[in-house]
């Protein structure tokens, strides 16, 4: 697809121009230098640029596709990226966005990683990132009231989202079951009334004004890349199988089972099967197996990675990458420790997000094709609110990490702030953050340069 298609008028508002693959590359680029504050952060801000901004995709199939992520292990942020950008330019236009989602991030990880093993405490960097955090949690605040607005348009969507969220957060449910209860319940719900979780579920302002870019191109009947073939499936796992295996199985047949490179390719591959939720939902796990069954962190370090994941830009998962870096850097045997953990750094982003390109092509042709099945728009529906109340949870866990130096779990396992622990000037920061944004409608960038200047000001006065 290399014209603009022209623009044209919808009722009162202008319909908008289908994206260049180089305005694409552009805004994925863009979107994965400042994809901060984790799932929360990264969704809030392809909402505002794809959805508000632009109008590249309409509100009602940018929360079908994130439905969809949510379903499937993995940073749903980038399963998104990638659906998106399958839509909109193929299979090619889905690898660049979720490649150009990692590579800001990963190379910002590796090189915090490098100076973590080298230096350790690195003020500058806490520094530049408390007023990124600061922003980055108005951004996000941001987007739980305009998603919720938008989906949760009656009582029982606004119930569901409730529920969600007092499961996530106080019952510690696990999250899978959690997008499994919401789904049945709207399945049902629409048997008993139907409507109720499907069409009602995304508002009245769904309708033509509103489309995006991909759905009038659906109309037009130019994206015929979307519909699923008697061959997709099996091509598709017979393409990307051995794309994400096969190097794992290269290096256990040169290393040998024992191999620390074979240990992270085999463990990492396992936790992009089982990783529901997202990196909080994994990190325990991952932190048990590295410190206790591996050998490869000493306890706390697991904390220390995942707060270097939190000051770049991409998903939290990439607190893997550290991980890798560090088992392989303390296990390189004959190369330089740093080559070793560079080395071992990039095994365990092959194998974290690779099956996240394998997970979409797979299955996106089927999600598009069942859109407009009742039942199914019923259950994505309800999906679409417990989803709201897990992004609550999460915007609630950053602005706790952010504001508060301290957090514990109470014997429920709700996070609850140690108040005394509050750091002011994150305090400061995000409230002005907040109002920059929520109130005077300052742009992102502005907002994001002038909070990380402040934060580097602020802790430099304070000593």
């Amino acid at each position: 697809m290399s014209a603009v298609a022209p623009a044209h008028r919808s009722g009162n508002v202008e319909a908008p121009a289908v994206p260049t693959f180089a305005e694409a590359v552009k805004l994925w680029a863009k979107i994965g230098l400042l994809s901060f504050g984790g799932p929360a952060g990264q969704i809030a801000l392809m909402h505002r640029e794809l959805v508000e901004e632009r109008r590249w995709i309409g509100e009602q199939r940018f929360l079908h596709a994130l439905n969809y992520c949510m379903l499937l292990p993995g940073p749903e942020a980038q399963q998104l990226a990638i659906y998106i950008g399958w839509l909109l330019h193929r299979t090619i236009g889905g690898l660049v966005a979720g490649i150009l989602f990692v590579v800001p991030g990963a190379l910002v990880m590796l090189i915090l990683s490098s100076l973590y093993v080298i230096y350790g405490d690195m003020p500058l960097v806490e520094a530049l990132f408390l007023g990124v955090k600061a922003t980055v949690l108005a951004i996000v605040i941001e987007a739980v009231i305009r998603i919720g607005q938008r989906a949760l348009k009656n009582r029982a969507m606004v119930s569901i989202a409730v529920a969600a969220f007092i499961a996530i957060y106080a019952l510690n449910v696990p999250f899978p079951l959690i997008i499994l209860l919401a789904g049945l319940t709207g399945w049902l719900g629409d048997r008993l009334s139907p409507g109720l979780f499907s069409g009602s579920a995304h508002g009245k302002d769904d309708g033509p004004d509103v489309k995006g870019a991909v759905d009038l191109m659906f109309e037009r009947g130019e994206l015929t890349h979307v519909k699923p073939t008697r061959w997709h499936a099996p091509r598709t796992v017979a393409i990307w199988l051995p794309i994400w295996l096969g190097p794992v199985l290269l290096i256990w047949w040169f290393t040998g089972s024992a191999s620390v490179w074979t240990e992270i390719g085999r463990f990492f591959s396992l936790m992009a099967v089982v990783t529901f939720g997202g990196a909080y939902a994994v990190l325990a796990y991952v932190a048990q197996a590295a410190v206790q069954s591996f050998g490869w962190l000493a306890p706390g370090e697991m904390v220390d990675g995942l707060g270097l994941a939190e000051t770049t830009p991409g998903p939290l998962i990439l607190v893997l990458q550290f991980v890798g870096f560090i088992a392989a850097f303390r296990h390189a045997g004959s190369l330089n420790p740093l080559l070793g953990g560079s080395l071992g750094a990039l095994l365990t982003l092959w194998v974290t997000f690779t099956p996240c390109f394998f997970w979409i092509f797979l299955g996106a042709p089927y999600i598009e094709a069942l859109r407009g099945n009742r039942a199914l728009s019923a259950a994505l529906g309800a999906i679409t609110a417990a989803v709201v109340g897990v992004i609550m949870n999460l915007a609630l866990w950053f602005a706790l990490h952010v504001v508060f130096r301290e957090v514990h779990a109470t014997g429920l396992g709700m996070n609850v702030p140690v108040l005394s622990s509050i750091d002011w000037r994150a305090a400061l920061l995000s409230c002005a953050a907040m109002i920059a944004i929520l109130k005077l409608k300052i742009g992102m960038l502005p907002t994001l340069a002038g909070s990380a200047l402040a934060g580097v000001l602020l802790l430099a006065a304070s000593g």
